[in-house]
């Protein structure tokens, strides 16, 4: 039956060859992905929900990334030791499992327990499935084809979250919580057998397996600097647009389709991801066909600042939308150059470590924008907090150019020059 099902999925996907296997990680990805999008239009408002208090709120929307900051480092090490595939599918079913405890947090006493145990889970899952997917594209692309490569793997890793984000809102507001988890850990795990069955090893050969130890992780410049710059995107992305949304739409008393906040936000979520993911093709796609991946950094970069100021200044569905297409865009158009750029200056053998270091800086970002910006949201309001938040990108391309002369003695490197 294995066989079976593996041979469809060879017909399906094509030859083995480099899009083949970006293509089975973007399916597999993609509905896992699912899980991790409903739970955002959801949770900010299980403070009303279930009685969790708003600071418990945002721990339990940063636990994942967290548990993450732990995992990511020993999870690129563990790739240049063994390999992309074991990681890949292991990182796939913990977060099946993860999305299945959304469930019991519903229905079981003590509600904050069970929510924060499954996205600590849900971390270490995907930090296995964040660190191999990476390193898997810069494996299998050429120079001229990285940054599209990149842009494909991170959409697909982001694309199933849209679906997540309009289900979590809109599913819960008709039938309720419980039905959109079951429905997301269902998918999670039909994720976990596409991984299984279509995604071969890229990295090591079996007779060649490193020594690297768990704790070796990479500090050179270009894995700071890349990790640097994605700590401010995940920062004013997850930390500030995902955490406050929902709240700002009821501050505002905006709302699209007849929905309340809660609906509306995941709807306005989604065209946040939808956009990135575009994005991620087209900035990833645009960066292979320059002299220089940089430029394109920041287009996207200050690209991000403007929606900020736009969501700052919003009062009205149309403004909200402009600010949304801008962040979307702004954060979806750094993801494909950001890494292809960090492929372009590290070695292949150390890539695994390089993407580790690279997630656990974009996760301290992803992990203190919760905790900070909802209590600080309380004290001074919407405003300040997202004005600060157009600043940030602003300051990561000054980090961006010292990084870059520093490490090629350049502030402009060609695509694919310096390794």
């Amino acid at each position: 039956m294995t066989n079976y099902l593996r041979d469809m999925a060879d017909r399906i996907l094509g030859g083995d060859d480099q899009y083949r296997i970006i293509g089975a990680v973007i399916i597999s990805t993609f509905f896992v992905g699912f899980g991790g999008g409903i739970i955002f239009p959801i949770l900010p408002n299980l403070g009303v929900i279930l009685g969790i208090s708003p600071v418990m709120v945002g721990v339990i929307l940063s636990a994942n990334r967290f548990s993450r900051l732990l995992v990511n480092a020993p999870a690129g090490s563990l790739v240049d030791r063994i390999g992309t595939r074991v990681p890949f599918v292991a990182g796939m079913v913990i977060q099946g499992v993860a999305t299945g405890g959304y469930v019991i947090a519903v229905i079981a006493p003590g509600p904050e327990f069970w929510f924060l145990v499954a996205r600590l889970l849900w971390g270490v899952g995907s930090a296995l499935v964040f660190a191999t997917a990476y390193t898997i594209a810069a494996d299998v692309s050429k120079v001229r084809s990285r940054g599209t490569s990149m842009g494909l793997i991170r959409g697909g890793i982001l694309f199933g979250a849209p679906t997540g984000l309009v289900a979590g809102g809109i599913v819960s507001d008709l039938a309720g919580t419980v039905p959109a988890f079951l429905l997301a850990t269902a998918l999670a795990f039909f994720a976990s057998l596409v991984a299984y069955l279509t995604v071969p090893e890229t990295h090591v050969e079996q007779s060649s397996r490193s020594s690297v130890k768990p704790w070796d992780i990479d500090t050179s410049i270009p894995a700071l600097m890349a990790g640097a710059i994605n700590f401010t995107v995940m920062f004013v992305y997850f930390g500030v647009v995902f955490s406050t949304l929902v709240l700002f739409l009821d501050h505002r008393q905006i709302g699209v389709f007849g929905l309340d906040a809660q609906g509306t936000s995941g709807v306005f979520m989604a065209v946040t991801v939808v956009t990135a993911g575009v994005f991620m093709f087209l900035g990833g796609y645009a960066s292979d066909r320059q002299d220089s991946r940089v430029p394109i950094l920041l287009v996207f970069l200050v690209l991000t600042s403007l929606g900020f100021l736009v969501l700052g200044y919003t009062d009205s569905v149309a403004m909200l939308t402009v600010a949304c297409l801008c962040i979307g865009a702004g954060q979806g158009g750094t993801s494909g150059p950001l890494m292809a750029l960090l492929a372009d200056l590290t070695p292949g053998e150390r890539m695994g470590r390089a993407v580790g270091t690279n997630n656990v800086l974009g996760d301290v970002g992803g992990a203190f924008g919760p905790i900070l910006s909802l209590p600080v949201v309380d004290v001074i309001g919407f405003r300040p907090v997202f004005l600060a938040s157009a600043a940030l990108p602003v300051a990561a391309t000054v980090v961006l150019f010292v990084g870059l002369r520093r490490a090629t003695g350049r502030f402009f490197p060609g695509v694919g020059a310096v390794k």
